[in-house]
Parts: structure tokens; sequence; C-alpha cells
């Protein structure tokens, strides 16, 4: 049986995740998943790939609040989750793509800068912000994702991990590689036949396998680069083209609910 066993959001792009139990599913991925961006000075995203320290900071979600901690140092920011009034928004960039945000507030900005050593900017995606996904790859036209790499959802299966790690002279955690989704069941890897399946009442399509990248190499709780595992032996079985694949970027069919515990229905395979 196939079946759902972990739920994961990212409220702020290559921060720190949130394991929940429910989540909602909307149009451009789970409710607050990545809405939050850092940018720097000129608008363009920060990451863990250039900037590992911001695994450091972890999130937490308090009622209508975020709340932001680093490491285990007493000071934190807490961030509304939803805006009443009208914002000014200015352009950010994630990769190709330009997207209309609005600064959360120039006090948490500082807070972010302080810690980062340079100057550092929360911006949110308002919901008037529509992000296209990755041309050639949508189901419909109307398509879109939060400050996403591309793709508004995106599963992994436990055996995947579990078949990797036996090749790893030292195993690693699931959030080296950040999924939305997590399944119990089912053999390594097969969440990449996956064109057409059901978590619950819910539809999703899985519409492109996720090529990975440096990112996965950045232990989460040290937020240091630890070596060139996983890359390296993923490039060994997992290699097509020039991109190393695990997991699955998905696509929603219709919004609703999703739980830890439901089960998966495949409808379709390649």
């Amino acid at each position: 049986m196939l079946q759902l066993s972990e739920l994961w959001i990212y409220p702020i792009k290559s921060l720190g995740g949130i394991s929940v139990t429910q989540a909602q599913v909307t149009d451009r991925g789970l409710a607050h998943d990545r809405r939050w961006l850092l940018v720097d000075e000129n608008g363009i995203f920060l990451s863990q790939r250039e900037h590992s320290i911001l695994a450091l900071f972890q999130p937490s979600l308090e009622d209508d609040t975020m709340i932001v901690r680093f490491q285990k140092a007493t000071t934190f920011v807490q961030i509304p989750l939803h805006y009443q009034k009208k914002q000014e928004l200015f352009t950010v960039s994630v990769w190709e793509d330009t997207i209309q945000a609005f600064e959360v507030d120039v006090a948490i900005s500082a807070w972010f800068s302080q810690i980062l050593g340079f100057t550092a900017r929360l911006v949110y995606m308002p919901d008037e912000s529509h992000r296209k996904v990755e041309q050639g790859f949508e189901i419909t036209p109307n398509d879109i994702t939060s400050f996403s790499d591309a793709y508004p959802f995106l599963i992994i299966g436990q055996s995947s991990l579990d078949d990797l790690n036996t090749r790893l002279k030292h195993p690693i955690a699931m959030n080296r590689f950040r999924p939305n989704f997590v399944f119990t069941g089912g053999e390594p890897y097969e969440e990449d036949t996956w064109v057409q399946f059901n978590i619950g009442a819910l539809l999703f399509y899985g519409v492109k396998p996720c090529g990975r990248c440096v990112m996965t190499t950045i232990d989460q709780e040290k937020g240091i680069v630890s070596g060139k595992e996983p890359l390296k032996t993923l490039a060994k079985y997992r290699m097509k083209g020039n991109n190393v694949l695990f997991g699955q970027n998905l696509i929603a069919g219709n919004l609703g609910i999703v739980s830890v515990g439901t089960t998966i229905e495949l409808l379709k395979k390649k």
C-alpha cells in the first residue's frame, strides 16, 4: 500500500522546513509554502547554494504568525501570515523569472541582514502575483507556482531514500531533498513513472523528475557543505543528460486538504 507518510512546507525559500500533519493544497503549492523569499539589494533570490548559512534559520507557525529563529539564539522575528493592506510591489528574480512582490517589514529585513552580514530583504508573493510553471510541462495554461524553483509540489518515496542510503558511507536525511510529500510503500524511484495519481480525493500529475543540485550536499543541521555526497553517488546511477534525478515534480489537478496517513492511488504510469 502506498501511503503519505510526511508533509513538509518551506515558507521562506531556502530556509528550514516545517513538518505538518495536514495542509491546504492551493493553486501554487501547499498553503504558505515558499510564499516568502530573501533577496539581495538587487532583488535577486538568495539560496543555500551560495549561502549555506540559510539552513540554520528555522521557521515555525503559531496561529496567524510565522516565527523565525536562527539556530538556538533567543532573538527571533515574528512574521504575519496574512496581509490586509495593499503594499507597494517591486520586481524580484528567481532564476529566469521575474515576479512582483513586496517587502514584509524593513525591521525584519534588518534582522536577517545583521545575521547574514550583508543586505537582505524579506519579500512576500501576494495572491495577485502569478508565476507560471516551467513552460512545456504545464497541465493547463493557468498552472502557477510560488517562489519554488519551478513547480508547486515535489514528491519522494521513502524507499528511494532508503535505497540511496544503502549506497552511501554516511546515510543522509530526507531534508536534503526538500520534498513536500513523502510516501511509504512501493519500489525505489517508482515515483519517476507516476503520471497521474490521487492522494485521497486530490488529483496530482507527475510532470518532470527533479534535477538535483549542490544544495543536497549541505548538512541542514550544521549549515555547511558536507562534501560531494549524495550527488557523487547519485550521478553513478541516476544521471539523465546533465541532470542527477531524485524525486518527481507535481502539479495539482484540484484543491483541498491533504493529510498524513492518506492512501495514494495510482491512476496512470509511464
